[in-house]
């Protein structure tokens, strides 16, 4: 374990504990105990992609709304080669462009 010790020290970018990432996936534990009580498999499958949704938008600092309601004007008129610009984490910067 020396050597991981010393690549600790001598790297700043390493944190000496998890509790950051522990508290980004906290959700995640919290939505399994919901999908239990989803009702049917179908529910808890869409109760999770909302949760992924929702933890996307916050990871990016995307306004979840804004971002929807945007892409969804735009979506139809918007070429099909070019619809990763629409994902949350690349629409900000096609917003700054308009």
């Amino acid at each position: 374990m020396w050597s991981k010790l010393i690549g600790y020290l001598e790297d700043g970018k390493y944190e000496i504990d998890n509790t950051l990432i522990e508290n980004a996936i906290r959700p995640l534990a919290l939505g399994r105990k919901n999908y239990l009580f989803a009702g049917s498999h179908s529910a808890a499958q869409e109760a999770a992609m909302m949760y992924s949704f929702f933890a996307t938008c916050k990871i990016n600092q995307v306004e979840p709304l804004a971002w929807l309601t945007d892409v969804l004007t735009r979506i139809p008129e918007h070429k099909a080669n070019k619809l990763d610009e629409l994902l949350r984490q690349n629409w900000e910067k096609q917003v700054s462009a308009h």
